[in-house]
């Protein structure tokens, strides 16, 4: 299944940057949902999956500056 966000989120990809993910692919129970995001500094659009994605910070809502690292350890 593919959901299109509308607005599209903020986040931050591991190993990627900073990106506005426009849509979520589910392949069901026993997969990780992919996130489609279009990277902030390249353009590039990548599908990545869930343990790499973080929200970006958001002042307003009290949300720090996302852990880059492997399993949100900031490793």
């Amino acid at each position: 299944m593919f959901t299109q966000l509308n607005p599209p989120l903020p986040v931050f990809i591991v190993d990627k940057g900073k990106g506005l993910a426009m849509g979520v692919i589910d392949y069901g129970p026993e997969h990780h949902l992919i996130w489609v995001t279009a990277l902030d500094d390249s353009g590039e659009i990548w599908c990545a999956p869930n343990p790499k994605v973080r929200m970006q910070g958001n002042w307003t809502m009290g949300r720090g500056k996302p852990e880059t690292g492997c399993g949100g350890r900031g490793e």
